[in-house]
């Protein structure tokens, strides 16, 4: 069977391409910019049943080119983290481009994955979920609708918006859409749901709630986070947070964007519990509990199993356009470069450059670092709080705290990174191992493009910090060496 991935390089994406390639399916996968598809992850065998297409949902003309033979497709994007002020326009451009695409094709079942709409008053992140239904729904594909509240699993933005909550804050003066009820699901469990509902007659033209085995409201759900990760936590609501007050609070205590908290806490007012049952009866599906669905990604977080996260995304002031950021520019830019030599196995090293940032830190004045990200989250900035999908692992157009990766390609030894802090310019960080003259070096090369008389101004201010910061960086880069070392060698030998 064909079948059309969108979102394919997105935290639900990610997750369901293996399985659909696993049972036996091709796959073909709709991405705005094939170089961020993870084809270093897989295998000949699996990418054989694999077509990455290049396309946009927001252009229609994009679209000619994926091809229109396939079964089903997979409705898996959404505009929620990108403007506060007009995702909702976002979602019904793209609604209506990808509606008349399908059209011409042989479709037969569209499969979308939206959000638990019960309320009569729904929040605005709702409703154009909503909307979206409608306008997928005018096609001569039959559709099948998903609709999920909360998700929980590792990377996901709520698991990661509720650890943060949780881990940081002992005790937290919270708003009172914390009693909402909610019907959180493993992400496990919609893995079962997606590939379940696949061409099953009786899941055409209708729509199902999924949720968990748990209906709790999100104070409850701090507290069993807590519970589960051995922390005593105090919670006390107060009612006095208004949707700005409730955002901020939200965007300066986690790793959210703040247009991203806000359609969330408008979105917390709305109990998202389901009505009923039915899909049990198409799909019967062993529920998660809500610690089960907690306990199972804390394990693969633990085992560097995490597949996917949301903040991988391209979202807020991220520009769409950073992987063109890859040939780092030569004139007109400010650079610090340092060079020296390794002394020890070149994996290693390498090793460690990929670990940089995240818990590890950046191995030299990480406190700076972290004043650094405080204030870019003072002035609307991403921050630090992002911190990195994996412990060992990097991607290409991955975040990395205030950095994205432009590319990691471990085999030719280099990583690029793109700064999406708050700057007066432009900035890339850069690491290359190579061989001259039989020894191996270590370059880095920290490349800042100002802009205009601030972005010259603010180069030659933190200057200073630069001269002890990235050399102390690359020697500590090259000295370190932790269990991961240790365990390598032991599987060498």
């Amino acid at each position: 069977m064909r079948i059309l991935l969108t979102g394919s390089t997105g935290y639900i994406g990610r997750r369901l391409l293996p399985l659909l390639v696993e049972a036996g399916h091709e796959v073909i996968c709709v991405c705005r910019d094939p170089r961020r598809f993870d084809f270093e992850d897989f295998d000949y065998s699996f990418l054989d049943s694999v077509t990455v297409v290049k396309g946009d949902l927001l252009n229609a003309d994009s679209l000619e080119n994926i091809p229109k033979d396939f079964d089903v497709a997979y409705y898996l994007v959404h505009s929620m983290s990108n403007s506060f002020d007009d995702f909702e326009k976002m979602e019904k451009t793209a609604a209506i481009n990808f509606r008349d695409f399908i059209k011409t094709t042989e479709c037969q079942q569209i499969i979308y994955l939206g959000g638990i709409a019960n309320c009569k008053k729904l929040s605005r992140h709702l409703q154009s979920r909503v909307e979206v239904e409608h306008i997928l729904g005018e096609t001569q594909s039959a559709l099948t609708v998903l609709r999920a509240a909360i998700i929980i699993g590792s990377g996901g933005a709520s698991f990661e918006i509720i650890r943060d909550l949780v881990e940081k804050l002992p005790v937290m003066v919270a708003p009172k859409w914390l009693l909402t009820k909610c019907q959180p699901i493993a992400i496990r469990n919609v893995m079962d749901y997606l590939m379940g509902v696949m061409l099953k007659e009786e899941a055409y033209n209708k729509v199902f709630d999924i949720g968990g085995k748990d209906v709790l409201n999100y104070k409850d759900m701090l507290l069993q986070f807590a519970k589960v990760r051995g922390l005593q936590r105090r919670i006390l609501v107060v009612p006095v947070f208004t949707p700005n007050l409730s955002s901020y609070w939200l965007y300066f205590v986690t790793s959210t964007t703040y247009s991203l908290a806000r359609s969330l806490v408008e979105s917390m007012g709305n109990e998202v519990v389901c009505n009923d049952s039915e899909i049990q009866k198409i799909v019967p599906v062993k529920l998660l509990t809500y610690e089960e669905a907690l306990e199972s990604a804390f394990q693969k977080i633990a085992q560097n199993e995490v597949v996917s996260s949301w903040k991988e995304s391209i979202i807020g002031p991220i520009r769409e356009d950073f992987l063109d950021m890859i040939q780092v520019p030569k004139y007109g830019c400010f650079v610090d470069f340092r060079k020296f030599q390794i002394q020890r196995p070149v994996d290693e090293v390498l090793d460690n450059v990929w670990a940089i940032g995240g818990e590890r830190g950046w191995y030299y004045g990480t406190w700076l670092w972290k004043i650094r990200g405080f204030m870019d989250k003072m002035v609307g900035g991403v921050g630090l709080r992002r911190g990195r999908r994996s412990q060992y692992d990097l991607k290409t157009g991955e975040a990395l705290d205030f950095w994205r990766v432009i590319l990691a390609d471990k085999k030719h030894k280099r990583l690029l990174l793109f700064a999406e802090m708050k700057l007066p310019g432009e900035a890339w960080l850069e690491f290359r191992v190579k061989n001259k003259d039989g020894k191996q070096w270590l370059e880095q090369k920290a490349t800042f493009r100002p802009l205009g008389v601030w972005g010259r101004l603010y180069w030659y201010l933190v200057f200073p910090l630069h001269m002890f910061v990235f050399p102390g960086m690359a020697k500590n880069i090259l000295a370190y060496q932790d269990s991961h070392h240790v365990k390598k060698r032991l599987k060498v030998t």
